[in-house]
């Protein structure tokens, strides 16, 4: 089956999209009809219901969303909607990772990691949690709808704020999280989500990490699977490939640095793992970023 992969570079619904990294749309609009069929996107996306219901279907799980829940849905993630209800009232926010998430889920926060792009795909608050949630969306929305450089910069706070109440939500909805009941399977995963954070600029083989962990590469490959979705291999790749758009975005190394700071032999190893990985050139990435994070 040919799946669709969404850009959120690409979903331009009005002259300032060009220049912005989120989107926030209504439930219940013609704005979702694409979302109708199966299909992947390269962001995040946030399904919030405020009245009716919904179904979202998640790789091979469905969840009914109703008033009080949300889910998050990862980059990559096959997914679809069906069964709105004539009285769906809700909220679609979409955002690039590499603007909003932060690395403390990757560090500090690292035994909140184990799994959650499961845990998020359904959550459901408490009405007071709820009602908590609501004005930080509306303040999401009318900055998308009248952004500016200083709004932007607001609107990224927003979405951390509102993702890490969230995190904390099912923190205490799911004990499996909390880092000393966490299995030995899950501890060996956290474990080279570390090393990962610590080696990847020199290490890129999944051999290294697996030996570090005293276990098979088959072993390494199956936990990432299981917690994440992705081979480990993709993990390596992923984590060196979020460091060069942010080198990218935000210093002022020439590719020819960002190369050797990464451990790439040289500037053509760099754009030849860049290619591979997005079908353009590093430079073509530093425009696309910088049209969307600068401008």
């Amino acid at each position: 089956m040919y799946l669709k992969r969404f850009e959120i570079k690409k979903n331009i619904q009005k002259t300032e999209d060009k220049n912005l990294s989120f989107r926030v749309f209504d439930l219940g609009t013609t704005s979702i009809e694409e979302y109708l069929k199966p299909h992947k996107k390269d962001h995040f996306c946030i399904i919030l219901v405020e009245s009716g219901n919904i179904k979202v279907h998640v790789e091979d799980k469905i969840y009914l969303l109703n008033a009080g829940k949300i889910a998050v849905i990862f980059p990559e993630q096959i997914h679809f909607l069906s069964n709105l209800s004539n009285d769906v009232i809700g909220k679609i926010i979409l955002f690039e990772e590499i603007l909003f998430c932060s690395d403390i889920l990757k560090n500090e926060l690292s035994a909140y990691n184990v799994n959650l792009s499961v845990h998020l795909n359904c959550t459901a608050l408490s009405n007071l949690e709820f009602e908590q949630v609501l004005p930080i969306i509306k303040n999401i929305q009318d900055i998308y709808n009248s952004p500016s450089l200083v709004k932007k910069e607001q609107a990224r706070f927003y979405i951390k704020i509102f993702l890490l109440g969230l995190i904390e939500s099912i923190h205490g909805q799911h004990p499996v999280l909390h880092q000393d009941t966490q299995s030995p399977d899950q501890n060996t995963y956290t474990a080279f989500k570390k090393l990962l954070n610590h080696q990847y600029k020199t290490e890129r083989t999944v051999q290294f990490y697996a030996l570090k962990l005293a276990i098979s590469t088959k072993k390494l490959n199956t936990l990432n699977k299981k917690y994440s979705g992705e081979t480990a291999i993709n993990a390596v790749h992923n984590r060196i490939l979020t460091e060069i758009k942010r080198q990218l975005l935000f210093t002022d190394r020439s590719h020819k640095e960002i190369a050797f700071d990464l451990g790439f032999s040289s500037p053509s190893a760099l754009n030849k793992f860049v290619r591979a990985k997005l079908k353009e050139t590093p430079t073509d990435l530093q425009h696309g970023l910088s049209q969307i994070y600068t401008a």
